[in-house]
Order: structure tokens, then C-alpha cells, then sequence
């Protein structure tokens, strides 16, 4: 059900750029994300993070993402979905000065778009050029597009208090209002979020707040539904090391509203590395050392060929946290580009909510083979 919005041609060329701008080899960790680089900004303790500013493209940086996945509720039927909305920013080359204009332009764009329902899994992908108008992220006011597909504010002010969201593909669509109920929290060390014994990192912030209304539509039906929202801001110039193959990465709404951010990044030869951050509902971050994670899977679903994790155990002591993780549709997989998994969850334990789950680095993104 992956829909592509380009002729055969222009994808292998847009996936050989961004090859290029990733470094070139999945050896290089995940989707070239550990690559060694040189000439790009990079990221360190201390930032002082700005407002609508930080919002907007970090051009100085070989990577980054805008990524909002949303748990929906039919208002009619109670049916569960899940949406992913995300637009990915890639440098071909280290900054020298001012933008180029038009096709000379540094940057390019990879979209991806999902609508997940208890029986299926629709997505699909998009790339682009900077420069000619195709694609484009701008901080005030905020508004970030590829082609149709839109993430943009719609507050007064020009800020991501309130934003629409909205994508389309076969068999899909949403169009989403997002008002923020709770503050943006920053993710690690004040924003400074390490991804590995090495160092790597990435600047990290979220708005984990949004309550969200509007229509969704599958298979041709529409659907009125609301729900809960969580967006990522990440931009990072290597953003794992070399050994790391992929991650498996948890976002949680709790039903007293805290909220809750944990990852393991696996390596090929030693232990995977955890992060996270608890969230109060008042907004206030506390995070979360390695050694107070426990992220382990329980049952495997075979997808595409490969086998990956679908059901996890997510254990904080120090929170008196220990919950089973399900998927809504173990089925969730992206047969894209760079394949992974996503999609929305449910847990239940020691407490319960809904969040969404990410794998990478599984099956053909790990393996190399397509």
C-alpha cells in the first residue's frame, strides 16, 4: 500500500543523494547516520534553545527531522488509529555560505506518512529537492512542506501552540488541528541528547502536549476522531556511531497525563545504549540514566522476511514502571527506502496508555539487502 509520488527514476536518484549526504554505507551505522564527518556544525553541551527560531532548519547540520505521530479514537465507533507525519532534512554538503538558490540548493527532503488501524498499515513517501519550492520548513511562522503534505502553525503568534497537520497517500488521509495543552520539554541534558558511550548526539527537544481533533479517511470512509499528539525536533551531524545498527524507541501517554520518552540503540559488538525522560504532567523533565532502563522484547513478528520485536517489556523501577507494550497492528512495517517499523501502541501493567513505537535497522536496513 506504499504510494510514490515520483517516477522510478527520480527515486533511485533521490536515494543515491541522500546515500551520499548519510555516507554512503550502512556500516556506517544505521542508514549512514554514524558516518565520520567533517565541516558540519556539531552539537555539544550548553545550548540555549530559541523560540519560534529553533523551529525552523538548522542548515548548519547534516541532519534532521520534524516528526509528529499522533493515538486517534473514532468519536463514533471508539476504533483506535495511529497517524506518523515526518519530514526529514538532509545536507549534501557542509555549508559555506549563503543558501544557493533553486536546483543549486544543499538540502534535500524525504517525507514519510502513515495511517495504522487494528488491521492495516497504509504509507507512503516522498522526496525533493530544496531550492525550487517543492519543499520547504520555515520558523515564523512555522511551516514545513512536501508537496501537499503539511505541518504548520496556526496560532497567532506563528508558533506551534496550535498547528495543522495534514497528508495523503493510496488509501489514505488526515487532516489534524493540534493545540498544545502542556510546555515543550527538552529531551536528555537540557536538550543535549547522547546516544552513545562515545558521545554521539543530537540536539533533542518535544511537544508531547497536543490534544488533537479533525477527520481521518480510509478506504474512502471518513472518520471523525481526536486524540493525543507528540512531536520531535531532532537535528544532529552524527547522530550514532559507526557501530550501531539501529534503534527501538518508545513515546508513552500515560492516563494521569505524564508522559514518558525511552530508546535502546543496539550495537553490533557490545551493549545496546538506553536513554530517556519522564515527563510530569505539568511539563517538568527529569531524565533518565542508562542503567534505569529496561527495554526487552517478548514476542517477534516475522515481516518482510525478517523477524522483529513486537511486543515489549518496559520496566523503570525507580518509577515503579513495568508494562507490557502491544502493538495495534504488529503488521506496521515501511517498506521504504530505508525500512522500519512504526506504529501506535497500547500498555498496560503497572500502569496504562497509549504511545507509539519505533524499530530501525531491522531486515533490510541492518542486512543491506532490498
Amino acid at each position: 500500500m506504499a504510494a510514490r509520488t515520483a517516477s522510478l527514476a527520480g527515486i533511485l536518484l533521490a536515494v543515491m543523494m541522500w546515500l551520499a549526504a548519510a555516507g554512503g554505507a550502512v556500516a556506517q551505522g544505521f542508514a549512514g547516520l554514524g558516518a565520520d564527518v567533517d565541516g558540519f556544525a556539531e552539537v555539544a553541551p550548553g545550548k540555549r534553545f530559541v523560540f519560534p527560531a529553533d523551529h525552523g532548519p538548522h542548515e548548519n547540520y547534516r541532519i534532521e527531522w520534524w516528526y509528529v505521530t499522533a493515538n486517534l479514537t473514532d468519536a463514533e465507533t471508539g476504533a483506535a488509529y495511529g497517524v506518523q507525519w515526518t519530514l526529514f532534512r538532509s545536507a549534501l554538503k557542509p555549508a559555506t555560505g549563503a543558501p544557493a538558490p533553486q536546483w543549486g540548493s544543499n538540502t534535500m527532503f524525504m517525507g514519510h506518512a502513515a495511517l495504522t488501524t487494528a488491521s492495516d498499515h497504509f504509507y507512503a513517501e516522498k522526496f525533493a529537492r530544496g531550492g525550487v519550492g517543492q519543499a520547504r520548513v520555515a520558523a515564523a511562522p512555522f511551516n514545513a512542506h512536501i508537496d501537499d503534505w503539511t505541518f504548520k502553525s496556526a496560532a497567532d503568534d506563528g508558533g506551534l501552540e496550535q498547528a495543522q497537520l495534514a497528508a495523503s497517500g493510496a488509501g489514505f488521509a488526515f487532516d489534524l488541528a493540534l493545540s498544545a495543552q502542556g510546555p515543550i520539554v527538552l529531551q536528555g541534558e537540557k536538550g543535549h541528547s547522547v546516544k552513545s558511550q562515545d558521545g554521539q548526539a543530537s540536539y533533542y527537544y518535544s511537544q508531547p502536549f497536543y490534544d488533537v481533533d479533525g477527520e481521518i479517511i480510509v478506504n474512502g470512509r471518513t472518520r471523525r476522531v481526536t486524540g493525543k499528539a507528540w512531536l520531535d525536533r531532532e537535528w544532529s551531524s552524527q547522530f550514532i556511531n559507526a557501530d550501531q545498527s539501529g534503534w527501538d524507541w518508545v513515546s508513552l501517554h500515560f492516563a494521569d497525563g505524564a508522559k514518558l520518552m525511552a530508546f535502546r540503540l543496539r550495537s553490533h559488538a557490545g551493549a545496546p545504549y538506553y536513554a530517556g525522560t519522564w515527563i510530569d504532567p505539568d511539563g517538568a523533565a527529569t531524565p533518565l540514566a542508562p542503567d534505569a532502563i529496561t527495554l526487552a522484547p517478548l514476542k517477534q513478528t516475522r515481516l518482510d522476511g525478517f523477524r522483529l520485536p513486537t511486543r515489549w517489556r518496559l520496566k523503570i523501577a525507580a518509577r515503579e514502571i513495568d508494562v507490557t507494550i502491544n502493538a495495534l497492528n504488529a503488521k506496521s512495517w515501511m517498506a521504504l527506502s530505508f525500512p522500519y517499523w512504526e506504529g501506535p501502541i497500547a500498555f498496560a501493567g503497572s500502569h496504562e496508555g497509549v504511545g507509539y513505537l519505533e524499530m530501525t535497522g531491522y531486515g533490510a536496513a541492518s542486512t543491506g539487502r532490498r
